[in-house]
């Protein structure tokens, strides 16, 4: 079970902490001077490609890559205070002091004027400190912990979900210099979007043409083929299975998915949520195997918009690194870039004996 308290910071922002026991002390103030914060968020259309844009100018003046000594996700000790009050603590969310997307943007920064349109960046989005050990990784985090996290994770979701505006919440973790992370404390983000993401809104469309056709969910079928082929099969259980997808664009790349279908990760049982700490563990170790320590990844999770399309939408998880040899790097060019079309120089049967460890 998993334990919240919430409070705020110092600039009104709020921060929840979410312990793995009970009665857990966390009443200790933000006692910094902080202004408070000024975004100009706005989201913008392109009318050509049917896709939005988020322009957040603010966000050049963020925090970037401060000594480890500043780091503003440690824990508040020995007289130096952090955007975490608390001394310790298991599991942190707060409001991103730089957010893309927030609440509080202005209905000044909307136009309509064909073929611009453009509308407030409404939305949220927060930072997730998996611990408040500096120097591990998720990778490294014992099981019960990996557990604490989904749970945050999911409770999340359905908060966010609640907002006015709000249509998909989106949760990830960026890890690496290679990826462009700016902190290496271990966290990840949750972004809450006025929109369905463009690549999730075709995914819901795909979703319910199929499930029209079939009256059944692609996504199972899709697992169910993986799990008789077993050739892409990187680790599987009763209640999970993890593949290199048929058609995997990055070299390296693995989908978990939920054998049970269920729309988000709030709609998870306990028993799978232990699992999915388990086999998440596994994957993540099997990248850092491979290429003989802490791979660059991003993951993220793909979960059913905020109200629409839940009844077809199969949740999953997509892991993947930007390596695709060790000391190289897989660099989005020409065709990636600027064609959408991804070259995978991996072929996925041998991405996933490699990460079976088989080769």
């Amino acid at each position: 079970m998993t334990f919240r308290q919430s409070t705020r910071l110092a600039d009104g922002r709020e921060l929840l902490y979410y312990d793995e026991q009970p009665g857990v002390d966390r009443t200790a103030a933000d006692r910094r001077d902080l202004p408070a914060t000024a975004t100009s968020s706005q989201i913008r259309w392109d009318p050509l490609f049917r896709d939005w844009s988020v322009i957040a100018g603010h966000r050049q003046t963020r925090t970037y890559r401060p000594p480890t000594s500043d780091c503003p996700l440690d824990p508040s000790r020995d007289g130096r205070l952090t955007e975490i009050p608390a001394s310790d603590y298991d599991v942190v969310v707060f409001e991103n002091r730089f957010p893309s997307l927030t609440t509080q943007a202005s209905d000044e920064l909307a136009t309509d004027e064909f073929p611009f349109h453009s509308a407030p960046g409404i939305g949220r989005c927060e930072v997730v400190c998996f611990t408040s050990d500096h120097d591990t990784s998720f990778a490294q985090l014992p099981p019960s912990r990996a557990r604490t996290v989904i749970d945050a994770l999911a409770d999340r979701t359905i908060e966010l979900q609640r907002i006015d505006g709000v249509e998909y919440v989106f949760c990830f973790e960026n890890r690496g210099e290679e990826i462009g992370v700016t902190l290496t404390h271990p966290h990840g983000q949750i972004y809450a979007y006025p929109f369905v993401p463009s690549r999730f809104e075709r995914a819901g469309a795909v979703a319910r043409s199929y499930h029209d056709e079939t009256e059944s969910c692609l996504q199972c079928a899709v697992v169910a083929a993986e799990r008789k082929a077993s050739i892409r099969v990187v680790a599987e259980s009763d209640l999970w299975t993890a593949h290199v997808p048929f058609a995997a664009r990055w070299p390296y790349e693995v989908r978990l998915v939920p054998q049970r279908h269920v729309p988000d990760l709030p709609s998870l049982t306990s028993d799978e949520r232990d699992d999915l700490a388990r086999i998440y563990l596994d994957v993540l170790q099997r990248f850092d195997r491979l290429f003989g320590g802490r791979t660059p990844y991003i993951a993220g999770w793909h979960q059913a918009p905020a109200r629409r399309d839940r009844d077809v939408w199969h949740l999953a998880a997509e892991v993947f690194t930007i390596r695709r040899a060790p000391g190289k790097l897989k660099y989005l060019a020409g065709s990636e870039s600027g064609a959408g079309v991804w070259i995978n120089d991996v072929t996925p049967e041998v991405a996933a004996a490699r990460l079976r460890g088989e080769t």
